[in-house]
């Protein structure tokens, strides 16, 4: 499995201020080469030992083409592309994801946009629509977060 994280330059620090960012933002792509190694070991951390996950024989006897990928750990990705956005900058405060297809072992595309930002009680606040696509482009899991990014004028 790898991941590649489109980004500014490396080493370079960043601070992510409230005031910095606008609707329409793309967060940095995170793209994801699964394998049947990751799954193993994400159902040896989160418990799920589902057979579909892991044994391409279990997952063919149920309908599927190969094995699949476990739901949990694809909203695992989706608040990974946000927390490398925000880096030590500010936190998320909410992840919601649907699950509306299933995913086999091909490249995964993470993507974010930012759709909002309000303050709130003194805390800027940020929401940002994500998606999980496949090798097709199709989106398997949408999903949304709202994060607090800290404020330069507060």
């Amino acid at each position: 499995m790898s991941h590649t994280q489109h980004m500014a330059s490396p080493g370079k620090l960043k601070s992510l201020w409230f005031e910095d960012v606008s609707e329409g933002d793309e967060l940095p792509l995170l793209e994801i080469d699964p394998d049947t190694r990751q799954l193993v070991m994400y159902a040896g951390a989160s418990g799920d030992f589902q057979p579909i996950h892991y044994d391409k024989d279990v997952a063919q006897r149920a309908g599927h083409d190969s094995v699949i990928i476990h739901g949990a750990l694809k909203s695992a990705w989706l608040a990974k592309l946000v927390n490398d956005w925000l880096e030590d900058s500010g936190w998320m405060r909410e992840l919601e994801v649907q699950y509306r297809g299933i995913d086999y072992l091909d490249r995964k595309t993470c993507r974010g946009r930012v759709t909002g930002k309000r303050i709130d009680n003194g805390s800027g606040l940020v929401e940002v629509e994500l998606s999980l696509e496949n090798e097709a482009g199709e989106v398997t899991t949408p999903g949304k977060a709202l994060v607090e990014l800290s404020r330069q004028s507060s």
